[in-house]
């Protein structure tokens, strides 16, 4: 009598707890969980077996339900809408995922990019630049030759020598005096004799070198090939989307499939980011915008010259200038860098100094939005100090001391970044640091210590927070797949239809329907009423591996297909094996309940083995294919899980049903019992 008691009290509890979830509920998982949690427990409160039985049965229906829920938004949208979802259930649930057919059974987008391959070359060539540099700053003896050349040294070094790079694949060393033409030895020959070569002139005290053929054909190769990996991994990222990645020449082509406008549109937009994350120094010093400011500005343009002051190491400051450009009214961001990057072009800035971006913005508290003014320049070194080569890891964080809804993305260096990273900072204390990311400078701090740990920051401004995370997020996932070696532009894009005819599809699809069919079909025959259970824990397999699929938005292909066939065939592989055990148990003499019990004992290891193997060789699938492979694994996997559930603990169930509620004197497995 208590013990019904208590069971009344914890039902009525979980009624209203489930109730409570329900009405709070603002997301379909909410909903979803607090519909079986009522259904659960209105089940364990039945009065039929034991609370172990009921709580099993329990677990088994809500599966079932909450599959049928999972999936049911995807069937509403292959049905074309016959269905019917609820608005309520789209709206207040805010369902954003399902099935989606992938490029063989309903075509897609195809987008053609073009690799600048120059611009790798000229990534080349500038390193080359610098090393030559070090070695020669080591030869005059102005550097010990530990560690980096610091701004001292720098301005030192190019009092007596110049090292220019005129053309893409050029690099011109000039010396002040002929006679330290000699530093150029044996040794720095050797050190570039593999991919530069080298002619004397075209002045007397110059050298000039220049990548060979080879070497050049072998940067376009490389450059393509980690474009093609980059971008392959970018779309990965977003999710089972199993998008088709090739290069031809020096493009990349890639088909999406779907017919989402707004899903293709993200998925430009974290393409073409190049995430090319460098950090470079500023040089106030030079003052170069300082010299220009008495100079006759083009009017019309917006652009003024403004004074600053400026950090130029311990306890020294200088006052220098930079140059402004104010937005048109109507005109986009990007439009206005543009024309300021036209005016820029006109100045005659050193090779081996550029003029750096940053936006300004302006935030207005009151509406929460952010207004683009304009743009600001910066006088920077070209070399880059640190790349994000260097990176390892990318993490979206919040500033709590900034106030809410600023926020940033936190960046790891590798060991060798790290280090590189702390004696760039080491040496260049109490000046600013542009931290550029696709050539548009995100900030320009000042270095206040030597910074260790391998750690940095790039801040997302102010503005609109869901924006801001929006923007952290894309950020995020194109520092974590590695940045492209070189820009990439757009040169087609276009909707393209199935890969497979209709045909092909159609028979495909008939193909597997047919062939589960005959599997089914075979084994009611067979084993009478433990076969229609053995089928019902197949189709229970099937919903349940469809429902996984779209809670992860998985994309539906011919080899998906493929892989739900294969864990049909697995599933009634796994009832065959516990119904021939049980079928022994009885010729031996056994009852009927411990036929069940010793015919699951003894299937079950051998029911094991089987499926870890195959999970095993899917996560193998998983791990190094792609496209249509990866989607075949991982249809493969889910079923290997879900077949576990269904084919051992679900119809256990139900043969623990017929031997102790039922209490059958027979029991159905074929045609002698």
């Amino acid at each position: 009598m208590q013990a019904s008691r208590r069971n009344a009290l914890l039902f009525a509890l979980v009624w209203v707890v489930a109730g409570f979830l329900f009405y709070q509920a603002d997301s379909f998982w909410g909903i979803v969980c607090s519909a079986l949690l009522c259904i659960w427990s209105l089940i364990v409160a039945l009065p039929l077996l034991d609370g172990t039985w009921r709580f099993k049965v329990g677990l088994a229906v809500c599966a079932f339900l909450g599959s049928c829920l999972v999936l049911y938004p995807t069937a509403d949208s292959m049905a074309d809408g016959k269905l019917h979802c609820p608005a309520w259930l789209r709206d207040k649930g805010r369902v954003d995922f399902g099935i989606v057919k992938g490029l063989d059974l309903q075509g897609g987008m195809r987008l053609v990019y073009t690799v600048e391959v120059e611009e790798a070359i000229r990534d080349k060539r500038d390193h080359f630049a610098d090393e030559m540099r070090q070695e020669l700053a080591t030869s005059l003896g102005i550097h010990s030759g530990d560690g980096l050349l610091n701004h001292d040294e720098m301005l030192k070094l190019d009092a007596k020598v110049h090292v220019a790079t005129p053309e893409t694949a050029l690099i011109r060393v000039s010396f002040t005096d002929p006679s330290d033409m000699g530093k150029l030895d044996e040794r720095f020959q050797k050190k570039f004799v593999t991919e530069l070569s080298q002619t004397k002139g075209p002045g007397a005290n110059e050298m000039t070198f220049k990548i060979r053929a080879e070497a050049e054909s072998q940067l376009r190769e490389r450059a393509v090939a980690q474009a093609r990996d980059t971008v392959l991994k970018r779309v990965d990222e977003l999710g089972l989307r199993e998008a088709a990645v090739t290069a031809r020449d020096e493009d990349i082509i890639v088909e999406v499939p779907g017919q989402d406008q707004k899903a293709f549109d993200d998925i430009k937009e974290i393409i073409r980011k190049t995430a090319r994350l460098e950090f470079k120094m500023v040089d106030d010093e030079a003052d170069f915008f300082g010299k220009i400011k008495d100079e006759t500005l083009p009017e019309g343009e917006g652009i003024s010259i403004f004074q600053e002051s400026a950090p130029i190491g311990p306890g020294k400051t200088m006052t220098g200038h930079f140059a402004r450009m104010t937005k048109h009214e109507g005109e986009s961001s990007q439009d206005c860098l543009k024309r300021f990057k036209a005016w820029a072009a006109t100045l005659h800035v050193p090779d081996d100094h550029q003029v750096g971006y940053e936006a300004l913005n302006e935030y207005d508290q009151d509406t929460g939005k952010t207004t683009d003014d304009g743009w600001r320049t910066f006088y920077l070194y070209s070399r880059a100090e640190v790349t994000g080569d260097y990176i390892t890891d990318a993490q979206v964080g919040q500033d709590q001391q900034a106030g809410m809804g600023t926020y940033f993305v936190s960046i790891s260096f590798s060991p060798a970044g790290a280090q590189r990273f702390e004696e760039v900072t080491g040496a260049n204390i109490k000046r600013r640091f542009a931290i550029i990311l696709d050539d548009v400078i995100d900030s320009a701090p000042v270095i206040n210590g030597k910074i260790g740990g391998g750690q940095a920051r790039i801040t997302m401004g102010s503005g609109d927070p869901e924006q801001q995370v929006a923007n952290a997020r894309k950020l995020e996932l194109v520092l974590r797949s590695g940045a492209l070696p070189a820009p990439i532009t757009p040169s087609n894009e276009s909707l393209i239809g199935p890969t497979l005819g209709r045909d092909a599809i159609g028979k495909g699809v008939t193909g597997m329907v047919v062939g589960a069919s005959l599997v089914l079909v075979f084994m009611v025959l067979y084993y009478r009423k433990s076969g229609f259970v053995a089928d019902l824990a197949v189709l229970f397999n099937l919903l349940l591996q469809m429902s996984i699929l779209a809670a992860l938005s998985a994309t539906m292909t011919l080899p998906g297909i493929a892989g739900l066939a294969l864990t049909i065939g697995m599933s009634v592989d796994a009832n065959v094996l516990i119904n021939e055990r049980i079928r022994e148990e009885l010729r031996a003499g056994r009852n009927i309940r411990s036929a069940v019990e010793a015919g699951y004992d003894k299937a079950f290891s051998s029911i094991l083995d089987g499926h870890v193997t195959v999970f095993i060789s899917g996560l193998i699938l998983a791990q190094y294919g792609s496209g249509p492979v990866k989607g075949f694994a991982v249809t493969l996997i889910f079923g290997i899980i879900s077949s576990l559930f269904t084919g051992v603990f679900c119809t256990r169930l139900v043969f623990d049903y017929w031997v102790r509620g039922a209490k059958v004197k027979r029991l159905s497995v074929g045609a002698e019992f």
